[in-house]
C-alpha cells in the first residue's frame, strides 16, 4: 500500500490507492520519511486522499452529466457539452485504457488530454491518422473551452458526492497564441451575398445582417417580438427558450422595416403567423441555414464563409468602423462582458485616441 525507499541521500515516499500511484520526495531524514509514510498510511485509511467513497466509472459520470443538462439546459449546451465529452472518450480509449474510475482521472491524465487534443492529426476520412489532407489538432482556444466543460462536470461530480477535489484545480489553461482572424463581410461583400440571396431566403439574411441576432435568436423570433410601432426586434424568452445572455432589444432600420413589412405580408398569405422566418417548424436540419449560407456565398464567390456566425460579425464590425462606441455595440449584440466586444476594437483604431482627447487639460506653457 505505501513504502518508503532511498536514491543517494533522497528518501522518496511512494504509494499507490485505488489505481493512482503517488511519489514524493521527502528529504534527507529516514525519520522524517518514517512519519511521512505513517501519516500517508493514516490519511488512506481515513479517505482523505480526494477520494470519495462512493468513486464512479467515468463513462458512467458523463452519461450523468449528460442527463443532467438534457434537463436543465438548452439543447445546444447539451450538444456542445456532448462534443467535449466525445473528446474525453476518445483520448482514454486511444490513450489511456489504463483510466477507468474516476478516482483515476488525475492533474497529470488531464495534461495528457491537452497535448492530446492539440497534436493529434485529424484525416477527414475519420481516421487519426496524419496524410496531406489532414489538419491539426484543435486551436488552444478550443482546448480551453473543452477544459472548462471537463472542470463543470467534475464540479458536479464533487457535488453528487462521487469525488472530493476538483484536479482541474491545478490544470493550467493553453496560452492562447493561434487565433484566427475574425471574418467579416465588406459592404460590397454584403451587397454580391444578397444579389445571390434566393428570394425565399433574402428576409432571412437580411435581418441577419441587420441586426446581429445569434442563430437561436432569429429561429426563435415571434412576430409578437417585433414592435413596428416603436421599430425594434425584441430578444424575450420563451416557455421553451430563452435567450443566451437575457432579453435586449436591437433597433429596425429603415431598410430593415421595409423588408420585414414585405415579409409579414407575404407570410400571411401562407397561413403562417407565429414565428417571423419559421425555421423550427419546416422540419428542415438545423443545418439548414448554413447550408444554405454556404451555397449562396459560393455563388457569390466570397472565400471562407461557411457559418451563419459570420453575419453577426459583419453587424457588430460595421458598427464599430462606423464610430459607435463599444458598450452600445455590447448592448446591441447582447454580449455578457466588454472584454467579448473588444474583439472588435483594432477595426476602430482612433477609439483610444478619442477616449484621451476627452481630458481635455489645458496646458499653461
Amino acid at each position: 500500500m505505501a513504502r518508503i525507499y532511498q536514491r543517494g541521500k533522497i528518501w522518496y515516499l511512494d504509494l499507490a490507492y485505488k489505481g493512482r500511484r503517488v511519489r514524493k520526495k521527502v528529504g534527507t531524514s529516514k525519520r522524517m520519511a518514517e512519519l511521512a509514510l505513517k501519516d500517508a498510511e493514516v490519511k488512506i485509511i481515513k479517505d482523505e486522499f480526494g477520494f470519495s467513497k462512493n468513486d464512479l466509472a467515468i463513462e458512467s459520470l458523463i452519461q450523468k452529466f449528460l442527463e443532467y443538462n438534457r434537463t436543465n439546459h438548452r439543447a445546444s449546451t447539451t450538444k456542445r457539452y456532448k462534443a467535449v465529452t466525445d473528446h474525453l472518450r476518445r483520448f482514454i480509449t486511444e490513450k489511456r485504457k489504463d483510466i477507468v474510475m474516476l478516482s483515476q482521472l488525475t492533474p497529470e491524465v488531464i495534461e495528457g488530454y491537452k497535448t492530446f487534443r492539440r497534436d493529434e492529426w485529424v484525416n477527414p476520412n475519420g481516421k487519426n491518422v496524419r496524410t496531406d489532407n489532414s489538419r491539426k489538432g484543435a486551436r488552444s482556444r478550443t482546448v480551453n473551452i473543452e477544459l472548462e466543460g471537463i472542470k463543470t462536470m467534475l464540479n458536479l461530480a464533487i457535488k453528487w458526492d462521487y469525488l472530493r477535489d476538483n484536479p482541474m484545480k491545478h490544470v493550467k489553461p493553453l496560452k492562447v497564441d493561434d487565433k484566427k482572424l475574425l471574418r467579416f463581410l465588406t459592404k460590397e461583400e454584403c451587397e454580391r451575398f444578397l444579389e445571390a440571396c434566393p428570394k425565399e431566403l433574402y428576409s432571412i439574411y437580411f435581418t441577419f445582417m441587420s441586426t446581429g441576432m445569434r442563430k437561436a435568436e432569429l429561429e426563435n423570433l415571434l412576430w409578437a417580438d417585433i414592435d413596428f410601432r416603436n421599430r425594434n426586434v425584441l430578444i424575450r424568452r420563451k416557455p421553451d427558450w430563452q435567450p443566451k445572455t437575457g432579453e435586449r432589444e436591437i433597433p429596425i432600420s429603415d431598410e430593415l422595416l421595409t423588408v420585414l413589412k414585405q415579409h409579414k405580408l407575404e407570410s400571411s398569405k401562407t397561413g403562417k403567423k407565429d414565428y417571423v422566418f419559421a425555421i423550427i417548424d419546416s422540419g428542415k436540419s438545423h443545418n439548414m441555414l448554413r447550408n444554405e449560407l454556404i451555397k449562396i456565398a459560393k455563388a457569390a464567390g466570397l472565400e471562407d464563409m461557411t457559418k451563419v456566425h459570420t453575419l453577426r460579425h459583419t453587424f457588430a464590425s460595421h458598427l464599430v468602423m462606423a464610430g459607435v462606441d463599444l458598450p452600445t455595440v455590447q448592448k446591441l449584440m447582447g454580449h455578457s462582458d466588454i472584454e467579448t466586444t473588444m474583439i472588435y476594437s483594432h477595426l476602430s483604431p482612433s477609439h483610444l485616441s478619442n477616449a484621451v482627447n476627452q481630458l481635455q487639460l489645458k496646458s499653461n506653457k
